[in-house]
Parts: C-alpha cells; structure tokens; sequence
C-alpha cells in the first residue's frame, strides 16, 4: 500500500502527461502482479461500490477527531474532498506509523470484507484504520472508501506506460483492458504478456471518438466532399454489440455491460451470419424514426424490462462501423472496406439492427444545408468519416469529426450556487439557473462550465458578497446576474417544476448587458419544445 499511496500522491501533485506516464512505469515495473492488478483496476476509473455512506464516514471523523461537527462539516465544505479532510484533520497526529500490509491485501482482506460488516463493526475498523494509519495511508484509503479516486490519468494514459513496460503497442493493452475482468496475479500478467494467446468471448474494443468541428469543412481545409463519409449524428447510446461463439454482449461507451435490458437487440442479433463486432447507437425507434432521447431514459436505468415499456418504447441498434469478423480484427482496414463489410453483413439481418444511413451531396454547402435538417429529423447535426481512415482509439483528431447543428439558447437567471470538487472547492463554481414564469423565478438547469478562470473568481466574489440564504453547502444569491445558456435538446419532463428538462447545459456567455428584466420566460422556453416536437 506504501508504493501505491506514493504513486498516487505523485500523480497528483503533477501536471504533466509525461511525469505521470513514468511514474506509473518505474510502479508497474516493479510491482506485485496482484497489487499490479488493483493498481490498474483504480487508475483506469474503476471503483469498488460504495462501502460506506458519507453521512457515517463524517460522524466517526467528528468522534475519531474529538472536533465538534460544525467545524468537520465546514472543513469539509470547504476543502470540498473527504478523503482530504480526513487525511488534514487527523495527519500524522493519529500515531501511524508506515502500514507495511499490500494493495491487494487491503481491498481483499479490509476493504472488501466491510460489505457485510454491520455499521458498528463498519465504525470500529474504520476508526481504527484512521488511528493507526499515516497521513498518506488515511488519505489513500478513504479514498478507496469513497470512490473517489479520481487522479488526472485515463485509461489511455494507463496503457500507455503498461504498454511501456511491456514493450507491447499500446492498443494491445488497452483492448485487454476493456470489459469484465477481475483484478488478479493472473489478470495482470496476462495483460502484459507478449502474446497472450486468449481471446476474451465478450470483450469489447476501445472507442474511436469523434471531434467537434468549429466552423465548416471548407474553412478547415477538408478538401473535396467525395473524400468523406457522411451521416447523420444519431442522439442515443454509443455502444459495441458483440456476437461471438453463439454468445451476445452489448456494451455502452462506459464500458457498462448492458445486453438484458435491450433483450430484442439481443434476440435480433442471433440472425447474424457471422461472428462480429459492430460499433453503433442504441435509439429509442417507432416507424422508421428516431425517437426522443428522453423516451430511451426510460429504459437506460432498468435491469428488467416489462413488456409495456417494450411495447411503449421499442429500441433498434443502427450500426455505423465493423470492428471484427469471424475473430479478425478490421480496424486497420480503410473505412471504405469497413462499411463495404458491414453493409453485406446486414444485408439479411433483423430490422432491429440496421445499417446507418449515410448521406450523399455534390459539395459541402450542400453538406451544409442537409445538415439545418438535423433537428426535424431527431438527429443532431452530421458525422464525417474520412473513406481512408482506419478505426483507431480515443479521440484522435483528423479523421472523425461530429458537426453539431448549432445549439438551443436562453437568457436565464442564476439564483443559486454551490462549491466546487477538488482543486475547485474553495470556488462557487456549480450554478442554477431560472427564467419567469409571471412574477415567479422557475428553475430550468444547472451548469458549472463555460465561464474563464477570471470569469469564475469574480463571480465567486460576487456570489459571497450577495448570498440571500445559506441551505448547508448551497447559496441562494440575490437575482441579478443574466447568463446565456446552451445546450442540445430540449423536451417535457413531468418531473420537473419549470415541465422541462434540457441536455447537456453550459453557460454561453455572462450577459452583462442584460438586468434580471431581461431573463427569458418559462412560456418562450416552452416555444422551443414546441419546434422541436
């Protein structure tokens, strides 16, 4: 655990890509594999399910500290990390001294042991842990605790320095990284093994991701329009569906396994010719259509699916690329030779999975205007696809660009505000926003970017000279200050107060020029929804 605190602690004490890439190799190169496979486990944004609620883990602080809870609760609101609290308040006066116990010891031996501990025992070890641990080990560990172990490195920075350390591309590793796998000895040594020789049934490819394209394709110099592919920009879930030795697995871009809740993409599947991997969205579809996004909500967060809300909101997989073949693996071919593949293989398949259309024009003002079409079709903009491009991994510019149609805006209101995580917490940074509903101010969304760095410090000022009320760690400010907010779609939502719910909000500009008179109202907000249905 001592390597591992020291790790952790020196990536996040650093900025810079490539410090944090070797200290992660001269770790992994002379690591346990068992503590190896912890290590990665965490680093690449997985977490163990919560242990323990917050609301405890502050009460033992308060008993373990001997401090009076109004002033753990206000060194938490402010530090803003609980793990950080934790480690400041007690530091090295709890009388630790270095805990010589493995990584892989403590998740298996203490931590993962707590799930069925009762909260008194839960409250006993944990209290001890505090007492006993050092500065770095309390930290470390609460941050294990808490899930929160969140360090400025990605999955694709973590493959990058164990494909270092093995001497391996570093696509190898990261498709070894993906799917189901348990943090193990065996795990870890498979991952670095020159060749593994093991084929994982359902394991899925890393992502290849779009970028977004500010301005046009002209004035970004893409060259002729017959050099790209085009198609629509489906509003749904991007995932891979798997179908490999009789078996079906749909994974969402979040690496989430979510095959039971789609069960008739999962019976459609079984009327592949082949073994395959296909990259594409899950879309909520009625009658050749797209449906709203918030119509698949219904269905995102559900195990088990009744038959009403499969009748209610029937979902069809629209595939846009082949990764795979009877076990060959097709990124590195062109595009062209991708989508000629994929196009052959669902010549004869299940409706329920389909080819995504693409989209032919002369030239790109063409492009351009079939793009205004986006909205009244359920889609949101265009995706242009270089013909000669491989499939390549994350997000790598040239190739893929997504060209949004451009956003919905509204001038509304902030009227409260909340501090900010991490290095951001002692800034109000996390805003609401409302606009008129007659004399009335109606909430319509939160946002916490958009604003520069001086943008957010002045307003921070602005906010603490202006508070209204105090509700814990949230201030109601006074209703002055006018924003322009973006965001993609909108639609009705009867859970909502304001009967509407926006996607992905930020802040467009600070409307200095516009007093709270100014703000939008709730019934030209309602305007919006009305166009877009």
């Amino acid at each position: 655990m001592q390597r591992f605190s020291k790790l952790y602690q020196c990536l996040d004490q650093t900025n810079s890509t490539n410090a944090k890439v070797e200290a992660m190799v001269d770790y992994f190169g002379r690591v346990d594999p068992a503590d190896g496979a912890w290590a990665v486990y965490f680093l690449s944004g997985r977490r163990l399910k919560r242990l323990v609620g917050h609301a405890n883990l502050r009460q033992w602080l308060v008993e373990v500290s001997g401090l009076p809870a109004w002033l753990v609760e206000d060194s938490y609101s402010n530090v803003g990390d609980l793990a950080e609290t934790v480690a400041l308040l007690l530091g090295d006066t709890s009388g630790g001294a270095p805990d010589d116990r493995t990584l892989d010891s403590w998740v298996r031996d203490e931590l993962l042991p707590l799930r069925e501990a009762s909260v008194d025992e839960q409250a006993e070890r944990i209290k001890g842990w505090w007492r006993s641990l050092d500065y770095e080990g309390s930290y470390v560990v609460t941050k294990l605790l808490t899930g929160a172990l969140r360090v400025g490195v990605s999955q694709l920075l973590v493959a990058r320095a164990l494909a270092q350390c093995a001497g391996l591309p570093r696509p190898t590793v990261l498709h070894r990284m993906m799917g189901d796998w348990e943090p193990s000895a065996a795990f870890y040594e498979q991952l670095l093994n020159p060749d593994d020789g093991e084929t994982i049934r359902s394991r899925p490819y890393p992502f290849f991701l779009a970028s977004p394209l500010d301005g046009d394709p002209e004035s970004n110099a893409f060259g002729e329009v017959g050099d790209w592919q085009l198609e629509w920009k489906w509003d749904g879930i991007r995932g891979q569906l798997i179908r490999r030795e009789g078996e079906t697995y749909l994974w969402s871009r979040g690496e989430e396994l979510i095959t039971g809740r789609f069960p008739e993409i999962e019976a459609a599947a079984e009327s592949l010719s082949a073994d395959c991997v296909l990259d594409g969205e899950l879309l909520a579809w009625r009658d050749g259509q797209p449906l709203p996004f918030n119509e698949l909500q219904r269905r995102i967060g559900r195990k088990k699916v009744g038959k009403k809300l499969l009748a209610d909101v029937p979902v069809s997989f629209i595939a846009y690329d082949l990764l795979e073949k009877d076990g060959i693996d097709l990124r590195s071919r062109t595009l062209r030779e991708r989508r000629a593949e994929l196009t052959r293989l669902l010549d004869d398949a299940d409706e329920r999975i389909r080819v995504s259309e693409t989209i032919d024009v002369a030239d790109w003002a063409s492009a351009a205007e079939r793009r205004d079409e986006a909205r009244q079709r359920g889609v949101e903009g265009l995706m242009l696809k270089r013909f000669e491009s491989p499939y390549r991994t994350g997000r790598k510019r040239g190739d893929w660009w997504k060209w949004k149609v451009e956003p919905y805006t509204v001038d509304a209101i902030m009227i409260y505000a909340q501090a900010g995580h991490g290095r951001r917490s002692n800034l109000y940074t996390d805003y609401t926003f409302a606009v008129w509903n007659d004399d009335e101010l109606v909430p319509i969304a939160k946002a916490y970017s958009g604003l520069d760095n001086g943008e957010i410090q002045e307003l921070d000022r602005w906010i603490r000279r202006n508070t209204r009320e105090r509700f814990g760690p949230v201030r109601a400010v006074e209703p002055e200050q006018v924003f322009e907010l973006a965001f993609e779609g909108i639609n009705r939502s009867a859970r909502h107060k304001s009967g509407i719910a926006v996607r992905f909000p930020r802040i467009a500009r600070w409307r200095r020029d516009l007093g709270p008179d100014g703000a939008d109202s709730l019934d030209s907000v309602q305007r919006l929804v009305d166009r877009n249905e």
